[in-house]
């Protein structure tokens, strides 16, 4: 099919609700590394990596390699037999959490289907129903994701699911509570407990957040946020969930998941994304006291698949044998340091935050009044598209870069994507 063909045809049979960046479809034909091509052979560095998926480079040789050895000796069986991938992935997952606390794994298809997984867990172990989400989050597109997602533009008319209220993020460039840190003293994290008293009956099944806020614009809390809201959610009862979709795998740099940078070690992990570059698979891996909760029977018809399963064992020994943890961090900050010369010169940039290799520009018609760029966001888009560079979009008011390369991308591939990104800047402004 040629690219016109390949367009319309997604128009008549695709659902139209489904989101694309760009206001002509762009049709992407094939990949290598920190590159994709479109259907015309146009060349793009690629620092999205697939909404924060692409971990390792697209078509990693090593993860490829092991994946084409799995596919010829076997790729379903379901969960109803044990294989060797899934329990071999299951151990290794074991061997990375915070503290070796969490330990035994349940295998889905994505984030939402993990995120489900975890809410039901928490409920089967406190004997509690109700939830404390945050707003701005993302969590998934089932019913419940997007009940616990605080964002109205995600949910569109579906009814929501009772049982969730949603907590302050700690936005600290749009503070709720008109605050600077750190003399607010954390006042969104001590909020929960408030929320808590007049929302819920007081007694809470646990907490669901990410780390760093992934479609919300990759807003990152002060160090302190979660420790607060650790102690408040344990004291009544709950358990503490961090949804490591986007921000696990060694991509805030320096450690395995974004919550061990906030020192807290919760009891469910759910991710999925950049856990097998690609590969669909979702994850929620627990304390064994909660995992061994859930006592009625179930399954996953795909999760922990052989494929899948081989895919993530891959990606996460790649990570540990290439030392990935180090370059987020070093490569992160190289980043992060071309990002502020950005600001410095571009007054559309009104924030620059995030950690490692996940970053993101917050635009801005004027930084005195932080009024939203939506307009220029999405010119910006357009012009990255010319220039050969796709860098993501979000927040709930449609103005934050999302930017998220392969995790083994060198000091070279920054130099190259801060060229184009500021050739871009100039034309969108």
């Amino acid at each position: 099919m040629t690219r016109d063909e390949i367009i319309l045809a997604s128009e008549k049979y695709l659902f139209p609700a489904v989101m694309h960046l760009f206001k002509e479809r762009l049709v992407i034909a094939r990949a290598k590394d920190q590159y994709v091509w479109d259907a015309d052979g146009k060349q793009y560095l690629d620092f999205f990596g697939g909404i924060v998926t692409i971990s390792v480079g697209h078509l990693n040789d090593e993860v490829r390699r092991k994946v084409h050895e799995q596919v010829d000796t076997l790729h379903h069986v379901s969960t109803l037999f044990a294989t060797e991938p899934q329990v071999a992935l299951a151990q290794t997952v074991a061997s990375v959490t915070p503290e070796g606390a969490l330990s035994k794994s349940f295998f889905t298809n994505s984030g939402t289907e993990a995120n489900e997984t975890a809410i039901m867990l928490a409920r089967c172990y406190t004997g509690h129903s109700e939830i404390i989400a945050l707003r701005h989050s993302y969590h998934g597109r089932s019913a419940l994701g997007t009940t616990l997602t605080g964002q109205g533009s995600w949910r569109g008319n579906t009814a929501p699911q009772p049982g969730v209220v949603h907590a302050h993020n700690a936005y600290c460039y749009r503070c709720p509570f008109g605050l600077t840190y750190p003399s607010c003293n954390v006042k969104c994290a001590q909020d929960v407990e408030d929320l808590i008293r007049t929302t819920t009956t007081g007694e809470i099944a646990g907490f669901i957040a990410e780390p760093i806020q992934g479609v919300g614009g990759f807003i990152t809390p002060p160090k302190e946020y979660f420790s607060i809201i650790e102690e408040i959610v344990r004291k009544h009862g709950g358990l503490f969930i961090s949804d490591e979709v986007q921000t696990g795998w060694g991509r805030t740099g320096g450690k395995w998941f974004g919550i061990e940078q906030y020192g807290v070690v919760p009891d469910v992990i759910t991710s999925a994304k950049g856990m097998a570059n690609g590969f669909p698979i979702g994850l929620t891996v627990a304390r064994p006291e909660v995992a061994d909760s859930m006592k009625f029977m179930t399954l996953s018809t795909f999760g922990g698949n052989p494929v899948t399963s081989t895919a993530a064992k891959a990606v996460i020994d790649y990570v540990r044998e290439k030392d990935l943890l180090t370059n987020c961090t070093e490569v992160g900050g190289y980043l992060r340091g071309k990002l502020e010369e950005l600001q410095a010169k571009h007054a559309l940039i009104g924030d620059v935050r995030g950690m490692g290799l996940m970053q993101a520009l917050e635009l801005v018609e004027d930084r005195e009044t932080k009024e939203p760029a939506a307009r220029v966001t999405l010119a910006l888009l357009e012009a990255a598209r010319r220039n050969g560079l796709l860098i993501g979009k979000g927040g709930l008011y449609g103005n934050v870069i999302r930017i998220s390369p392969p995790m083994n991308i060198a000091k070279s591939d920054v130099d190259e994507f801060v060229k184009l990104l500021d050739l871009s800047l100039a034309e969108a402004a």
